[in-house]
């Protein structure tokens, strides 16, 4: 079958049918809008999505019948008070035909996670799953974590739950196969073996101190170690150490033992034993008071790669079995499934799921709820994990929402503030200056959200704090009155903290003030006048209060913690930045110049700033150098 991305696979008909009027919820618009709608339809699968007033998707839906599901909601009287809010909100639709039920239930997982409808059910997790890449475009490939598309040449192993299990799985291969894990530009540039060779975590092919026979070998052995056959390595390995102990070549019974040692570990640190599984995915829902956990494993290989904890929202009012359905068909929109998808409960629906996974991945998916054995003890293990898991998240939650409630009342804020935003500056007298935004919700940290700002305006001065802070806030509020002026978008921030004192809150409220904003509640948190060694930092109100809170108040640790993560962020970037700084070169900018002409030019003059100082002769006798390139450079640096 053609890609579910494939542009001509679906036909869309735009909007059949509006209703005028109002944009308050009225069922008999609703209605009357999806009856129109009913009398166009053809009886064939598809998805339709029911749009507001203002065109906004409020909920999107599969049908095997497109007109027979679309007509259910005309009964309003079956229907239960979410829907009947969502018809009483309905003012178009917009239909889209496909050739199977199959096609249809994945078009629908892409249209929720493009549109985030308010009636979907819907998975919230912006952290990409991390997976090993054993590249195969190099003599040598390079085994390193990858994120992202996977766009490179080479075998992918995962999904792995976090960047934890990926680099403990690295730390092990380097221990057993010594693999390179550098990049090609330093293999390329190495004259003598690196501190990995040295410390036995690499075979150091960048200097030949390693066949190319020999390393596509051990490319082997780290392959089958993914895939699952680590006893095959383990027998490998115990025969090449016998076999080196009775030649007396116990140097290498040495370096045998030690990969050996490292293969029993791993083995010995899985959290679960999954060895009779092999590949598989598994799945178990928990659910209490409202909210629904669904606890993941992932195995391969019989290996326990992690597992992670995932709470969908709008789950209020929707059956439990239609959510873990949603769920599996958005987890699975962008990760490749397991062969074997182990769910704890059946579903109405699991045989179209396990067809569409299939057709997405491009190989049989079975979707199965074990009895019996191994799996199924996983399976409750799973159970028991996605309990303590929705648990530990509503009692989280209690005290969350109650710290934001205190925050409110504390900075006299209407209600409990969804979004709280934070702001900080790090540069070094000056240097590789950048702000900072974190953001905070009811939910914790919202990482996916955080944002960094290069100071890069000529009228900032540089080390100029309150400047910097003037930038970043005419930046930041400015692009937000043009992006979405009526705050519709939920990025505008009911609480701003600023880490500074009265100086740095006066330029940012300046900086509103100029925009309108007006309604935004700015505060500063400056280090008190034991420069914070005692816990007890200022608090400066727009009105011009200035207040601290007792040394054991919870709101207090809330707000440091806040702070810390906007300081934590602000050095972590800051660093990031000057560490590139300080490898480049100005010669990385002249045009037409490469890494090798790079090295020659350097190589010839020592320095870049000799090149630069160069004379047009000079440049023409260094090697490799034509006298077109030459011109090049020399124009390049005495362009006036």
């Amino acid at each position: 079958m053609s890609s579910p991305n494939t542009p001509d696979r679906f036909n869309e008909d735009k909007a059949t049918f509006a209703v005028k009027g109002s944009d308050a919820p009225d069922l008999d618009a609703g209605v009357a809008a999806i009856r129109n709608v009913v009398a166009t339809l053809p009886i064939r699968p598809g998805v339709y999505r029911m749009q507001d007033a203002r065109g906004d998707v409020l909920y999107v839906g599969k049908a095997k019948a497109l007109k027979n599901r679309v007509t259910n909601y005309t009964q309003v009287t079956r229907l239960t008070k979410r829907l009947q809010r969502m018809v009483a909100q309905t003012r178009s639709m917009t239909i889209v035909t496909t050739n199977n039920e199959a096609e249809a239930l994945l078009l629908e997982a892409q249209l929720i996670k493009r549109y985030r409808p308010a009636y979907n059910v819907l998975l919230r997790d912006d952290k990409s799953f991390p997976f090993i890449l054993l590249r195969g475009d190099h003599a040598f490939p390079r085994v390193q974590l990858h994120r992202g598309a996977r766009r490179s040449k080479g075998d992918y192993y995962g999904p792995f739950a976090g960047a934890g299990q990926v680099r403990m799985t690295l730390n092990a291969l380097q221990k057993l196969f010594l693999l390179r894990s550098c990049t090609d530009s330093f293999f390329n540039n190495r004259d003598r073996p690196c501190l990995l060779h040295q410390i036995r975590r690499c075979s150091a092919p960048c200097v030949d101190r390693i066949s190319a026979e020999d390393y596509a070998e051990l490319v082997g052995d780290a392959k089958d170690f993914l895939g699952g056959k680590s006893t095959k390595v383990q027998t490998k390995l115990g025969a090449q150490m016998q076999e080196a102990a009775e030649k007396m070549d116990f140097e290498l019974a040495a370096v045998l033992r030690d990969r050996l040692k490292a293969l029993t570990f791993i083995q010995g640190s899985q959290a679960i034993n999954a060895e009779s599984v092999g590949d598989a995915d598994i799945f178990a829902m928990a659910a209490k008071d409202g909210a629904i956990g669904i606890q993941a494993f992932f195995i391969r290989g019989g290996q326990n790669w992690g597992h992670r904890a995932f709470f969908p929202t709008h789950v209020q009012d929707v059956p439990e079995g239609e959510v873990l359905s949603q769920f599996l068909m958005q987890f699975y929109e962008e990760v490749p499934p397991a062969r074997n998808v182990l769910i704890d409960r059946e579903l109405a629906e699991a045989d179209l799921l396990a067809e569409a996974m299939g057709e997405r991945a491009g190989f049989k998916v079975s979707l199965s709820v074990p009895q019996r054995g191994d799996r199924r003890r996983l399976i409750e293990q799973a159970r028991r994990n996605a309990v303590e898991a929705l648990d530990r998240r509503l009692a989280e939650g209690t005290t969350q929402a109650r710290l934001l409630r205190e925050v409110a009342e504390l900075f006299g804020l209407p209600d409990s503030p969804d979004r709280i935003e934070v702001y900080d500056n790090s540069h070094i007298q000056g240097t590789n200056a950048l702000g900072a935004m974190v953001v905070a919700g009811p939910e914790g940290f919202r990482k996916g959200q955080y944002r960094k700002f290069n100071i890069k305006r000529a009228e900032t001065i540089a080390g100029d704090d309150f400047g910097m802070m003037r930038e970043v806030f005419s930046r930041r509020f400015g692009r937000a009155q043009d992006e979405d002026p009526n705050r519709e978008k939920g990025d505008w921030p009911d609480l701003v903290l600023v880490d500074g004192g009265r100086g740095q809150l006066n330029a940012v409220t300046g900086v509103l003030e100029e925009l309108g904003i007006e309604d935004i509640t700015v505060v500063g948190i400056a280090k008190g006048p034991h420069h914070g060694r005692d816990g007890r930092e200022v608090f400066h109100m727009m009105d011009g209060r200035e207040f601290q809170l007792p040394v054991n108040s919870p709101v207090l640790f809330y707000l440091q913690r806040l702070r810390d993560e906007v300081h934590r962020f602000a050095i972590g970037a800051h660093r990031a930045k000057r560490a590139k700084a300080m490898t480049t070169s100005p010669l990385d900018d002249v045009p037409g110049i490469g890494p090798a002409r790079k090295k020659a030019l350097l190589m010839h003059f020592g320095t870049a700033k000799a090149v630069r100082a160069a004379s047009l002769e000079d440049l023409s006798k260094a090697p490799g150098v034509s006298k077109a390139m030459a011109q090049g450079i020399h124009d390049f640096f005495h362009a006036r």
